[in-house]
């Protein structure tokens, strides 16, 4: 028999889900890595446009794959205490937004929460500096 508190069916998947995504960071991070240096690579090499505008989608779709592992790390860092479902009743959903506040407290949140914003910030630097959409006419 397990010691520990028990968690709902329905918080337990999503925190499982969030585990396996988590697993995966150092592996998408250094798929972001690899997109990263491709690009740069073929901008200094002043490659045909068409191939660097794939080259700077495929480096925001991995951006965005370990900013997506990162978040996931940070909430199986805090817990399944901070997860909640909308079938939930207001209660719960309540107690679940307070323990997300007093987790990201916590020192061994913090060191995910740093890295999510670091993340985020690569990627919105990025598609700052490179259109991943087509403009509008």
């Amino acid at each position: 028999m397990p010691l520990g508190r028990r968690v709902s069916k329905d918080v337990a998947e999503p925190y499982e889900a969030d585990q396996r995504l988590a697993a995966d960071y150092r592996a998408r991070l250094a798929a972001a890595t690899e997109a990263e240096r491709a690009l740069r690579e073929a901008q200094g090499a002043n490659a045909a446009a068409p191939e660097v505008r794939e080259l700077v989608v495929a480096f925001d779709k991995a951006l965005t794959a370990a900013l997506a592992a990162a978040e996931a790390a940070e909430r199986v860092a805090m817990g399944p205490k901070v997860y909640s479902t909308p079938a939930q009743d207001a209660t719960t959903r309540r107690a679940a937004e307070i323990a997300y506040r007093k987790a990201k407290a916590r020192p061994a949140v913090r060191p995910w929460t740093d890295e999510v914003d670091r993340l985020r910030t690569a990627r919105e630097a990025h598609r700052l500096s490179f259109r991943t959409r087509p403009a509008a006419v």
